[in-house]
């Protein structure tokens, strides 16, 4: 193994400069947080200050990606311990007990629920107590084979109370891989900046959230798929996005980034085969459901159609201050998102430097959680992967997870008070309090990272001189289509050192905007004219910004 030594920025800034500028990153280094963010430094000094500028990292059993799958471990078994006072009896007895404790999981109460305990089998059977709007199992079909798989390997005998605990930790021990599987992704997809992965392995909501539902699976495709086409092996990578779609829906947002960056680098091969791995891969796990069961399968998408405002998204704040529902609430929320992404999409061709992959990943789903009808708080899972690979800051991180630390309190405290005639909890004033805060938690998160887009100097996985170590196929290529403020930045910097002087002939201006033409063999031999004839110095131009002979027209 290579060994990687510590990046440091103090280090000599002449000889550091040039080669970052002109090269990339420095080769066989590994950025350790502590180097670059303040918070990190502080926290390191538990465990003995930062490491030096000499220090070997990456030579002992201990690498990057073992410790950080202990750290997940560990942070995963303190929430299992949070579960305590519900797996011992919250989830059975008591009207309440469940939320006062905010230990609440859908994962034992639907194992009776969707016929699971009776033997039943999703999408093909109607669950136990059918509704005019859900007949069938309410999940996408990966995640309906996750949890079958687990009614397997539960007892099918014996009180039904006990069933639903081992159901629960077969589950656990599951969504536990998920999450290991998860951070290792995140150390591969910045290999230069591994230790970015401890933001998932440590976040305060990953305990606290993990075990509520089944997200952890679509969270751990997710992050392969990313890897994967970090990796450059895109058809792989449409593969986990098609699997990871099966599984939620989210996922399917990742498609979105990819075909406006590929779209401004001119990556539309790439593009093709990540597409058609993603269509593939989520035909061959849903098609069989929708021959067996068309009914059965599409259960999930017209209950999310159905469903009404929910708890968690601003939604209910207004529907519960109107004290009336929103009869054209779905066409609200499309327009809505449909809004957000043009107006991603729109940053992600005229930025000024292209945006990096997992920014965009972030800012679209960031975008669908919050215009959605529902925010459980389990979504946070979704983002926080993705949070870590966007903006690497424990500040910024550690503002938003406050936030949703409190809205986790916050929901359940709110089920408590409306669930019991004793009314203990917090009211409707103070719950929607808390739904504030999980959005400004969000939209502060996301100012952040659009404003890295904006001025990627002070993008923090840039500092080194690195492009997107999440692009793949678009780190370090160059732009081939762009709009806006980055389409007026180029043409500026392609033409400032070729415009006619001030006070020139009116002959001198016409040739300048006149189009390009070919140069005769006289000038191929002896370089550029006076009066502005085209020579293409590269030099001249900033790095990875080549324009094309449109562009220069």
């Amino acid at each position: 193994m290579c060994a990687m030594t510590s990046s440091t920025r103090d280090q000599t800034e002449a000889s550091a400069a040039e080669v970052q500028s002109d090269e990339g990153p420095l080769p066989n280094t590994v950025v350790v947080p502590a180097d670059e963010d303040p918070v990190a430094a502080a926290g390191s000094e538990l465990l003995g200050g930062p490491p030096g500028r000499r220090a070997l990292l990456g030579v002992s059993w201990w690498v990057p990606a073992r410790f950080l799958a202990l750290a997940t471990v560990l942070t995963y078994c303190l929430g299992l311990v949070q579960k305590l006072p519900c797996y011992t009896s919250g989830w059975f007895f008591g009207a309440t007990a469940q939320y006062t404790h905010a230990c609440y999981s859908d994962i034992p109460h639907l194992y009776t629920a969707r016929g699971l305990a009776a033997g039943l089998h999703p999408y093909l059977d109607q669950i136990p107590s059918p509704s005019p709007d859900m007949k069938f199992l309410e999940y996408p079909v990966l995640t309906g084979l996750f949890m079958q798989i687990a009614g397997w390997l539960t007892p099918t005998s014996g009180v039904i109370q006990d069933r639903e605990r081992w159901f629960w930790m077969v589950n656990a021990g599951m969504l536990l891989i998920c999450a290991v599987v998860t951070v290792i992704a995140l150390t591969r997809i910045h290999r230069r900046r591994p230790w970015d992965a401890l933001l998932f392995a440590l976040a305060p909501a990953l305990a606290l959230n993990a075990t509520i539902n089944w997200d952890l699976l679509a969270v751990a495709l997710t992050a392969v798929a990313m890897a994967y086409w970090s990796g450059r092996r895109t058809v792989l990578a449409g593969v986990f996005i098609g699997l990871a779609t099966a599984a939620k829906l989210y996922p399917v947002l990742l498609l979105g980034p990819l075909v406006v960056l590929c779209w401004r680098a001119g990556r539309w091969r790439d593009l093709g085969r990540a597409l058609a791995g993603a269509a593939g891969a989520w035909l061959v796990v849903d098609l069989p459901i929708m021959i067996a069961s068309f009914d059965g399968w599409k259960t999930f998408y017209t209950f999310s159609q159905t469903r009404k405002e929910d708890f968690g998204s601003f939604w209910m704040i207004l529907m519960q201050d109107r004290n009336q529902g929103l009869d054209t609430l779905n066409t609200w929320i499309a327009a809505l998102l449909v809004l957000s992404c043009l107006a991603i999409g729109w940053l992600a061709i005229s930025a000024p430097r292209r945006p990096r992959f997992a920014q965009l990943v972030f800012l679209v789903v960031a975008a669908f959680v919050i215009t959605n009808k529902v925010y459980s708080p389990q979504y946070v899972l979704w983002l926080i992967p993705l949070a870590a690979l966007a903006r690497p800051r424990w500040r910024d991180f550690l503002i938003w997870q406050a936030c949703e630390v409190l809205y986790f309190l916050g929901i359940w405290s709110y089920l408590a008070y409306i669930s019991d005639s004793k009314q203990h909890g917090i009211g409707q004033d103070w719950y929607h309090f808390a739904i504030m805060l999980h959005l400004a938690g969000t939209l502060y998160l996301v100012a952040v990272v659009v404003r890295d887009i904006l001025r990627p100097d002070r993008d923090p996985v840039r500092w080194d001189g690195s492009d997107d170590p999440s692009g793949g196929v678009l780190d370090f290529a160059p732009d081939v289509f762009v709009l806006g403020a980055a389409r007026r930045m180029r043409e500026e910097a392609s033409y400032a050192a070729l415009g006619p002087v001030e006070g020139g002939t009116a002959e001198a201006v016409a040739d300048w905007l006149a189009p390009e033409r070919p140069l005769d063999a006289d000038q191929q031999e002896g370089g550029p004219q006076e009066g502005g004839s085209q020579g293409d110095d590269p030099q001249d131009r900033p790095k990875g910004d080549e324009p094309e002979p449109a562009a220069q027209a």
